[in-house]
């Protein structure tokens, strides 16, 4: 199909320009868009994650390994425990002053599912227990 005039000449050629106005068209409303959305791209949340290679938390006399596997059983100092003992115990330790209330250390597997720490967290703060701690593994090298 050739683009040309209004205007039937014999001998007019057909014209061989290709219409650049629809393609700038495009163009600039496609850099007005990044122009505009640029800036959101760069705004980013400022994090202060934990340190994986720092010193082991000193272990006191109130001080309460919960262990979780792979397969989600739980462990309180390293023994067995159903949930439901669980928060029984953690029910007992909210009951207690907030001095004395035990400092919990919580050990997952990596590939513990996350609603079972979920759980886990969530009995222990509906047992008033605020003192909770993720205890990591230092990666191989470091001091």
């Amino acid at each position: 199909m050739a683009f040309g005039g209004l205007e039937k000449k014999r001998d007019a050629a057909p014209m061989s320009d290709i219409n650049m106005t629809p393609l700038i068209d495009v163009m600039l409303v496609l850099l007005v868009i990044f122009i505009i959305t640029a800036p959101l791209f760069t705004h980013a949340i400022r994090l202060d994650l934990p340190k994986v290679a720092a010193e082991p938390a000193q272990r006191t006399a109130q001080t309460v390994t919960l262990s979780i596997d792979a397969a989600g059983k739980l462990y309180w100092n390293a023994q067995p425990i159903t949930l439901d003992e669980l928060r029984a115990r953690f029910t007992a330790a909210g009951k207690q002053p907030e001095s004395q209330q035990p400092e919990l250390q919580l050990r997952a597997a990596r590939e513990t599912r996350y609603d079972v720490i979920a759980q886990v967290m969530g009995a222990a703060q509906q047992a008033g227990l605020t003192r909770l701690g993720f205890v990591t593994e230092s990666p191989a090298g470091a001091h």
